[in-house]
């Protein structure tokens, strides 16, 4: 599962899952900004269509969850629940999760947060026509929501499953108010029970489709006056393609927690994202002093930049481990990508070993699959890496029928009746110099096998929607993941290999689809590590992903801060809790 905690990607993240409960600081902190870089603006900032790290990087601040993961604890937190849930086991074999929502948890209009809005966000979310095929598949266990007249801010989640993260699965979701995101009332005529388990059934329904459109719109992903959340800030102004901003609200409802609970703190005035899309033009900025914050720094430049005194006499450098994986993906889709042993076969011509070393400057270390190194009672470590051999690449391209019948230096076989050529296309997002590097050390590689790779860049929303929409052949990207349990349900199985989904690779596997699925109900912690190995050998051998590595993560932070501290906490900093010296 991909949840809404700050943890990347990727991760996805996906993140590919955020800290979004803050709050204001004490009287006397001086008022500041706090400016971060962004490589592009984000997709959305509706949190039920929303899963890419810049939406989730921005949101968390914006938006709040039941329970959250605590930045330096890395521990669950109660956020907009006054404590972690009730979780009891069903004769039917299934869960109820119990809530009750922090009686002093306000909307922008002063109105209570109840249970009635965590009802509203769950039916929003899995309405049939709204598009979020990615989040629905994290919370499909959920088969229905209990309220309780007597008491409007106590609710029970009812699962039909045993889910093994069944708290941050009912808890770990953005709650937007249905004043503000449903003023129709368009969704009240539906159960949560309709919507969770019969959504087909509604699919054709007026209101269903209406409410939909309106969720789907532009307006509703991007204009501040149709944003409204119980988080510490607000959408203040969105530039396209150059800054975003959020200001701090006044009278915050959180504020009163922020000295006993350090998890509520949230100092600055302003948080303002500057989009550049160049990371030696986003290094310049950093030194020039219009940016404070700037994280993936490119390893060459991180390194120069540690080493230099007049540099760290202006700022601090973090280094925390990062939650994530870079990949080459592959659509097994695609007519060139079908055969398991081509994909081995590329898998292969990666010299991965060569890209930590002349890209990454060894600040990364080889991954297997989709679990990170760190977690070791998880990871397989006794699967072998693909080794980079050019010979064992031909052998097995042979192996699936592509030879050189023509002469012309370019592999070619027969695919569905027609003469075909092995060129294929990779596709990487502007402005990241780091993938292209590894995308031109790929191509000249697969030259010397008969692999013709032609390399395009991307603008990111482009880059995005074309592997939602399984447009791209061969692409670089990154998954970042949540000091969680793992939930892979999102990114591996074959319900998300459709538009729009997660599964950018259109990976299809029934044996891999029925370990997550078992990995997902089974509670007992030996026995779903055991699974989890298992599934790292499917993937491994079907090779869906070239698996690279996972790197360090590179941060530079102004000194005028005070209050920073580095986390595995996807983007690796929590920039709400920054305190601006009185001094500066």
């Amino acid at each position: 599962m991909k949840l809404r905690f700050s943890s990347f990607a990727a991760i996805s993240v996906s993140l590919i899952a955020l800290l979004s409960g803050c709050s204001s600081g004490t009287p006397t902190q001086k008022k500041s900004q706090v400016v971060i870089w962004e490589i592009s603006d984000p997709q959305t900032l509706l949190p039920i269509t929303g899963t890419e790290l810049m939406a989730e990087m921005i949101t968390k601040y914006m938006f709040q969850q039941l329970v959250e993961v605590d930045f330096h604890t890395l521990e669950f937190v109660p956020a907009l629940a006054e404590s972690r849930p009730l979780i009891e086991k069903t004769p039917s074999g299934g869960m109820n999760v119990t809530f009750r929502i922090r009686k002093e948890a306000k909307w922008d209009n002063g109105t209570p947060v109840t249970a009635k809005d965590v009802e509203f966000t769950l039916k929003a979310t899995m309405n049939p026509r709204v598009n979020n095929p990615a989040i629905k598949s994290t919370m499909d266990f959920i088969s229905d929501l209990k309220l309780y007249p007597e008491d409007p801010l106590k609710l029970t989640f009812v699962c039909d499953t045993a889910y093994f993260m069944a708290e941050a699965g009912c808890g770990g979701f953005q709650i937007i108010p249905e004043y503000a995101y449903d003023p129709k009332g368009l969704m009240r005529g539906f159960t949560v029970s309709q919507v969770c388990k019969h959504g087909a059934s509604i699919a054709d329904d007026p209101k269903i489709q209406e409410f939909a459109t309106d969720m789907n719109s532009e307006k509703r992903m991007r204009d501040k006056n149709f944003m409204s959340g119980s988080g510490p800030y607000k959408l203040d102004e969105w530039v396209p393609n150059q800054r975003l901003t959020l200001k701090k609200k006044e009278n915050y409802w959180g504020d009163q927690f922020a000295e006993q609970m350090p998890f509520f703190g949230a100092y600055p005035e302003k948080l303002v994202f500057n989009t550049i899309n160049d990371y030696s033009a986003a290094v310049v900025a950093l030194k020039a002093g219009n940016l404070d914050v700037l994280y993936s720094i490119k390893p060459k430049d991180f390194v120069e930049l540690k080493d230099n005194e007049a540099f760290k006499k202006k700022f601090n450098i973090y280094t925390p481990a990062m939650l994530a994986y870079y990949y080459i993906g592959m659509n097994t889709q695609s007519p060139l990508l079908r055969g398991t042993k081509t994909r081995q076969a590329l898998s292969h011509i990666a010299d991965v070993d060569k890209y930590i070393q002349t890209v990454y400057y060894g600040l990364a270390e080889r991954i297997v699959g989709p679990v990170h190194p760190g977690m070791k009672k998880t990871y397989n470590s006794d699967i072998p890496l693909y080794k980079f051999d050019l010979d064992k690449a031909k052998q097995l391209l042979a192996e699936d029928g592509w030879k050189d019948s023509n002469g012309d230096g370019i592999l070619d076989k027969v695919i569905d009746g027609k003469h075909t050529e092995f060129k294929v296309t990779m596709a990487i997002n502007a402005g990241n110099e780091l993938r292209k590097s590894i995308a031109l050390m790929f191509q000249e590689d697969a030259r010397k096998v008969g692999i013709e790779v032609n390399v395009v860049t991307q603008e990111w929303n482009t880059y995005i929607g074309n592997l939602k929409k399984h447009h791209s052949e061969m692409f670089i990207s990154a998954w970042q993941q949540a000091p969680v349990p793992l939930d892979l349900k999102q990114v591996w199985h074959s319900s998300a290999a459709v538009e729009n989904g997660d599964n950018y690779a259109a990976f299809v596997n029934h044996s891999c689809d029925s370990i997550i699925d078992a990995i997902r109900t089974e509670l007992n912690e030996d026995k779903r590590n055991l699974l989890f190995k298992k599934l790292q050998v499917i993937t491994h051998e079907a090779a869906p992903f070239i698996f690279l590595f996972s790197p360090t993560e590179r941060i530079a932070v102004s000194r005028k801060f005070t209050n920073v501290v580095g986390s595995v906490m996807r983007p690796g900093f929590h920039a709400c809790e920054f305190k601006l010296e009185e001094s500066k």
